[in-house]
């Protein structure tokens, strides 16, 4: 069974916040998207899930979080549309705007660091080059113009997390699932 964990609209939004709030004026939502997919990568490495918890595939231009993506053009990902769309807007075709601040009382501060960390790293380039960056990542596969599903259990593997480590890690992901279902019945 492969590793799932719950989407948290309420932290990719606040993630996605904290980096606009970073850059301090719209930025291409190719480059949030990409610092939105390392950030969750790092955070797999140090604190064994992401921040987002959103679903990851290969696409043309790298590793995407394919919910993000859906809620930065208009679609609905379960019910995370009117919350994203009260704070975060396209402004262009190719450009996403921070309408007004979510706050950050969901992320800890081990993930602010990490955004904070992505942002000093990467918020300044040519998402582009970010972009081919994220090439070079050895769960990214060239989709060819579709959509290519990656794995939990493969970035985890790629981090340097043993069989044992990813066994524990999906364990986990299996009791916080359980747990939600139970808490919001």
């Amino acid at each position: 069974m492969t590793i799932q964990f719950r989407f948290h609209p309420e932290k990719a939004v606040e993630a996605a916040a904290t980096f606009l709030k970073l850059h301090g004026k719209p930025m291409k939502y190719l480059g949030l998207l990409k610092m939105l997919y390392i950030a969750d990568r790092i955070a797999l490495e140090r604190m064994d899930q992401p921040i987002t918890g959103d679903h990851y595939v290969s696409m043309d231009y790298g590793p995407v979080l394919s919910g993000v993506y859906d809620l930065i053009k208009g679609q609905p990902v379960d019910d995370a549309l009117p919350l994203w769309s009260e704070y975060i807007s396209r402004r262009s075709a190719n450009s996403v705007e921070l309408l007004k601040d979510p706050g950050n009382e969901e992320l800890c501060q081990e993930e602010e660091e990490i955004i904070l960390e992505v942002y000093q790293t990467f918020g300044h380039l040519d998402p582009f080059h970010v972009a081919e960056w994220t090439h070079d990542l050895p769960e990214w596969q060239d989709p060819h113009g579709s959509a290519i599903p990656i794995a939990v259990e493969e970035i985890l593997q790629n981090v340097g997390k043993s069989n044992e480590e990813i066994e524990e890690i999906r364990q986990e992901a299996i009791r916080e699932a359980y747990l939600d279902e139970v808490m919001n019945v």
